[in-house]
């Protein structure tokens, strides 16, 4: 009996060592649950490493989140500043499969970026304007170019025709009397001038200058343009440069690209053409109008006023500006609205799926 007992034992230990054994191999519903996560991740990478390679060309300190999530479903992005690596060895890593990049604002594409990157084919620009954009070496390489194209042209013109109405009524200034409690000191606020009538000199009758000049013909304005080539679809005035289009004007808008023949276009002639009443309004790039001058022809009442959206050195503001009562200031936000945004996310995304599938890009740029 004492012998069967122990066996009885041994029996049932082993029986309870094999059943743990068993127990411990079998899966559970966690581990099930992970090894489905696993393989759904393994599956989402491999999906991920399938899709067109778009660089993102950023400076570290802009981020691109609203463009990134629209893209990011299309695309594998690469953004050097999102990985470990120093930035040469991941360009030099992945060069082979880039095609096409994505320009973060204002980033600059040099020459030397485009050398790095041996494979690519198209870059998108997300701005207004390409000055920061080397076109000549892109023109050079055989590389296409998309610009922003009219994603931002209404809500810029619609800036613009703000600026003037609040320099030729006086809207900041007579804000500014009223918030300051000077009014029942002073008495009555100095008129501003009318708009209607006027005559709208356009420097670059491009995307936005169009907008610009289709909003103030419903205010009974007379336009006139300057361009780099006269556009015979339009009834407008054209006027073969600056000077000869400030000469009969009354208003100037400044809204072409910045190239180095745009470079202060706006200079001491051009102001002087203008004359005392004359109003400059740059919506397009600081260093179109020479601003230097600009303080100048101001502080001396040689220039009716200014509105000004864009400076040659931003974030800094000449100071002389800030006291003026006919000069309205703005950070360079003419382009910005969630509308716009939206407009630029997809042309974006279709001016990449077009490339990819070897389609008529929507927005090219003329490389000339």
């Amino acid at each position: 009996m004492h012998i069967k007992y122990i066996g009885d034992c041994q029996l049932f230990l082993a029986f309870q060592v094999k059943a743990e054994l068993l127990f411990i191999n079998l899966p559970s519903r966690e581990s099930e649950a992970m090894g489905s996560q696993t393989n759904q991740q393994n599956q989402t990478e491999t999906e991920a490493e399938q899709l067109p390679c778009v660089l993102v060309h950023r400076s570290p300190s802009i981020e691109l989140h609203f463009l990134t999530n629209t893209l990011a479903p299309h695309f594998r992005l690469l953004d050097p500043h999102k990985s470990s690596i120093p930035i040469d060895s991941f360009l030099s890593l992945h060069a082979p499969s880039i095609r096409a990049l994505v320009v973060a604002g204002l980033s600059p594409v040099t020459a030397e970026t485009l050398r790095r990157l041996p494979s690519l084919e198209l870059v998108v620009g997300t701005s207004a304007g390409l000055d920061h954009v080397d076109l000549s070496a892109c023109r050079l390489g055989g590389i296409a170019v998309t610009g922003a194209g009219n994603a931002f042209a209404e809500d810029v013109a619609d800036y613009a025709v703000a600026l003037l109405i609040d320099v030729l009524r006086r809207l900041s200034a007579g804000h500014r009397f009223v918030r300051s409690g000077i009014w029942p000191v002073k008495g009555e606020f100095p008129l501003g001038s009318k708009l209607g009538g006027k005559r709208i000199g356009i420097v670059g009758l491009g995307h936005i200058g169009s907008e610009v000049a289709k909003r103030l013909m419903a205010f009974g304005c007379n336009i006139a343009y300057t361009s780099r080539n006269k556009k015979p679809s339009v009834s407008y005035a054209y006027h073969e440069n600056v000077c000869d289009l400030a000469t009969e004007s009354d208003v100037l808008i400044v809204c072409c690209a910045l190239t180095p023949a745009t470079h202060h276009i706006i200079n001491k002639d051009v102001m002087k053409a203008l004359g005392k009443d004359g109003v400059i309004i740059n919506v397009g790039r600081g260093a179109l109008v020479d601003e230097k001058q600009l303080v100048e022809s101001l502080t001396k009442g040689e220039i009716g006023g200014a509105g000004l959206d864009v400076f040659e050195n931003e974030p800094d503001v000449p100071k002389e500006l800030f006291d003026l009562e006919n000069v309205v200031l703005s950070p360079h936000r003419a382009v910005l609205t969630p509308q716009s945004i939206q407009s630029l996310q997809q042309l974006v995304l279709a001016n990449l799926k077009a490339f990819f599938a070897n389609k008529p890009l929507l927005s090219p740029v003329q490389l000339e």
